[in-house]
Order: C-alpha cells, then structure tokens, then sequence
C-alpha cells in the first residue's frame, strides 16, 4: 500500500499541475495523499517532515533565486538584453538567424540571466530573423531552447544557473566540478543541436515551407496565469512580474551590457578557486553557524557573491537608464519568490515520499541498476526531473534521498564528487523537458507555437542532444575519471 500511496500521490500532483493547479497547494496535498496510504502520521509529516525539507531548501538557495530574479530584471529593464540580442542580430544577420538566436540565447543566460526574462528578449529578435530569413517560426522555440536551457544551464563549466548549484552543498563541489567533462558535454549538446536545426531548416526550405502566419503571443504569455503556474517549479523568475518596472526606452552600448556577464563568470572563477580556498573560516564549525564547513557552503557563496558583483555592475554603469530604478528592483525581488516556494513545496513532497517506509523499495532499485553509481545517479535524476517537470525540484528530491547514499560509494570506491555533480546536474535537464515541464509551456506561449507544431524539434535538441553528452560524460567519467 505505501508503494501504491506514493505512485498515487505523484499522479495526482502531476495531473493537476498540468491542469494548471498551484504547486504549492498541490505538493502537500499529494505528500499527505501518500502519508495516508502508508499509515503514517500525517500532521507530523506536514509540520516535520515537508515543512523541515522545504524550509532548509530555502534557507539554503533563497539568495541564489533573490539574486538572479534581481540581475534579471535589472538587466532586462535596463535594455542590456535587448542590446546583445541586437548586437547579435546585427553581426550574424538573417543568414545565420538561426545561429543569431542560439548564440545570443546562450551568453545571456551563462552570464546569469533567468530563462523567462531571455524568452521574453529573445522571442521578438528571433521573430524578425526568422521572417526575413524565411525560416518556419515552428523552429524559433527549439533555437531558443538549445541556447538558454541546455549545455548553459547543466554543463557549462561555472554557470551561474540554479540547477548548477543544487549539486554543492550535498557533495562540497564548486560552480567550476568537472569542467573539463562539462565543456565536452557542452561542445555535444551544441554540435549536435545545431546539426539538427540545420537539417529541419533545410527540409523546410526544400518543402517551399515559409515563415508562416504572424502571431503575437509574447505579452500575452506573460499575463497568462497559467502559464505563471507551470513556470515557477521550472525557472527562477515569476512571469507576472515581467511588466512591472519600467523599461528604459534605449539600451546602453554593447560593452556596458556585456561587462555585467563578464563580472558574473570572473567574480564566480576567483570565488571559487582563489578567494574561498584561502579564507580562515573555522568560525563556521561553531554552532551559531550551523556547525558547516566551507565545502557545504562555499559553492553557493561563490554563486551569490558574483551575481551581487554583476548586479552592482549593472546599476552603475546604466543607473540614469532607469526610468524607475526602485520599482525595477522591487520588482525583481518579487519575481524570486514564488518559484523557490514552488521548487520547494516540490522538495517537500519529495522528503516526504523519501520518508515512507516503501521508499525503500525504490532506493534499492536506483542503486541496484546495472552500469555502476554514475548510471544509478542519472537514472534517479532523469526520472524525478520528468515526474515532476522540474529540473531543479527532481534535482534536489533526488540528492535529498539519495545523496548521502551516493557520497558513501564514493568514499568506498573513490569515486570524484565533482564526476557526480556533473552527471547530476547534466541528468536533471534532459527528461525535465516533457511537454508538461514549465519552461516548455512558457516557451511555445511565448514563441506564440504549439506543442504539436514545435514540440519535436524541442526533444530534439533539449532531450536527445543532452541524453547523448549525458552517456560521453557517463563513459569518460567512468574510464579516465573527472578533469
């Protein structure tokens, strides 16, 4: 009956948050759904065990998601989104359109920038390359998918993104584990995105098939409520605060809106490698500290330190830019909020399922999968991720119940923790992208698409591209180890 409790209760948050229904009703509903069938005690499973998991994922990332929300906004109030995509536009031109967006897609978003604030910039620049390009507008959503929610957000060594940094406190790694792993997985997914794009591009084209009919869908996606619920356990940025604030009517040279994204990368590289490395923090072995280490907390330091150094960054160099530099940042702070709780009801639900005795079941199957722990961590990853169509919501049910398990192995086998943070983080974002999981929803919305229409060339480059560098890593990792 547990078993059956917990396969229920996933059904019933998966259905309903299709539907549209709030996580944050849904995940302890479907928590208690399960408590029940296994008999266990449900109010202390509410106020203990869901409420505990939830709480220490937000005390642990809330300034990674207040942060990033933050520099988001400011970056996009600011127009330095909207310059790159123009200085993109302009030095690739409609020839290359297709490249334009990819490319453009990812420097933003390895810079720090969130996912929804580069759909909103980037659907407009990839509308009108397509058009003049007479490209179908059915590929602008997996042109953007490769460049902002594939290799920058799970394999590019030291981005900034939040699925980069759940992996840190369970394994003591760095923004930085396994980079050379990473830029190989990084160099697939990209190749092998690209190669896919140029090959629907060229079949449609040899079709005589066109742009297509007009659609403006990008406001609209904004103010939808139902895409605002899917896409807060999915990014890190709420879409109803997209029209809040006030845009400044031009955006600043090309240099002062790359330097902010240059601060992110240096600030994140010497945090990690230089500074942190030589500090005397055995103040944090005190009790009033939490009784940590640097390697629990030093990633997520790491990750803080350079998005506050970008968003100081930005607000200098474009502080008369504003129109209303307040409401921005009001703004911003706000559209933190109700992803973290959305990611951490999810995260709730997950300790909870973890607490079942039947759960045991399901532990021993994970860890008893052919292939060693690396194809062990990356099938829990990948399954979680697409249950719950969030990358960052499996990740993190997944290390919660199995991570402690998976750091022994490798104290057993001396297995490199960097190695398993990569593979982690490279698993969560492959099955993530189901047709149910948010940034999905937002992006065909935004892109003004539908699922039947663009949704194959999205698994294509987003699932497909990332299983394959996912396996080389796997391969490598387990032949030569991390580097």
């Amino acid at each position: 009956m547990g078993l059956l409790g917990i396969l229920v209760g996933l059904g019933l948050l998966i259905f309903l948050a299709f539907r549209g229904w709030s996580v944050l009703l849904l995940a302890p509903a479907a928590a208690l759904v399960a408590a029940v069938f296994a008999g266990e005690p449900l109010l202390a499973h509410w106020t203990q065990t869901f409420m505990g998991s939830a709480a220490r994922f937000v005390a642990q990332f809330f300034p990674l998601f207040l942060l990033g929300a933050l520099f988001g906004k400011l970056m996009d109030d600011s127009g330095s989104v909207t310059s790159i995509a123009e200085f993109m536009t302009e030095k690739l031109g409609p020839s290359r359109a297709m490249l334009a967006v990819v490319l453009a897609g990812a420097l933003v978003t390895y810079g720090g920038v969130s996912l929804f604030v580069a759909f909103f910039v980037l659907a407009p620049m990839g509308l009108a390359l397509f058009r003049a390009a007479g490209i179908p507008r059915r590929l602008m959503p997996a042109a953007i998918a490769l460049g902002t929610s594939t290799f920058t957000m799970s394999a590019l060594p030291g981005t900034p993104s939040i699925q980069n940094a759940i992996p840190m406190p369970f394994f003591g790694t760095t923004p930085f584990a396994a980079p050379g792993l990473g830029v190989l997985a990084s160099i697939i997914m990209l190749a092998f995105g690209l190669w896919w794009l140029a090959r629907a591009e060229g079949r449609a084209r040899a079709a005589g098939e066109g742009f297509g009919d007009e659609v403006e869908a990008v406001g609209a996606a904004a103010d939808s409520e139902l895409v605002r619920e899917r896409a807060t356990v999915s990014q890190s940025f709420d879409p109803a605060e997209a029209a809040h604030g006030a845009h400044a009517p031009g955006g600043p040279p090309i240099a002062f809106a790359l330097a902010p994204l240059i601060v992110v990368v240096v600030v994140n590289l010497l945090m990690s490698l230089v500074v942190l490395p030589r500090l005397d923090v055995s103040y944090l072995a005190e009790a009033r500290f939490g009784g940590t280490t640097l390697a629990a907390v030093g990633g997520v330091w790491s990750v803080a330190v350079a998005l506050a150094a970008a968003i100081l960054t930005v607000v200098g160099l474009n502080f008369r830019r504003f129109p209303a530099l307040r409401a921005t940042m009001d703004a911003g702070a706000n559209a933190s909020v109700l992803p973290i709780f959305s990611v951490a009801s999810l995260v709730g639900f997950g300790a909870v399922v973890a607490a079942m005795p039947a759960f045991e079941l399901v532990r021993s199957w994970v860890l008893g999968i052919e292939g060693g722990p690396l194809v062990s961590l990356a099938v829990a990853t990948n399954i979680l991720a697409a249950l719950t169509g969030s990358a960052s919501g499996g990740l993190t049910i997944a290390l919660d119940s199995l991570g402690p398990t998976f750091m022994k192995i490798a104290a057993e086998t001396g297995l490199d923790p960097a190695l398993m943070h990569r593979v982690a983080v490279i698993g969560s974002g492959t099955l993530d992208s189901l047709p149910h999981n948010g940034a999905v929803v937002t992006l065909l919305a935004v892109c003004g698409t539908t699922h039947k229409q663009s949704y194959l060339d999205i698994v294509m480059v987003g699932i497909v591209g990332a299983v394959l560098a996912l396996i080389a890593v796997i391969v490598l990792g387990s032949m030569v180890g991390s580097f």
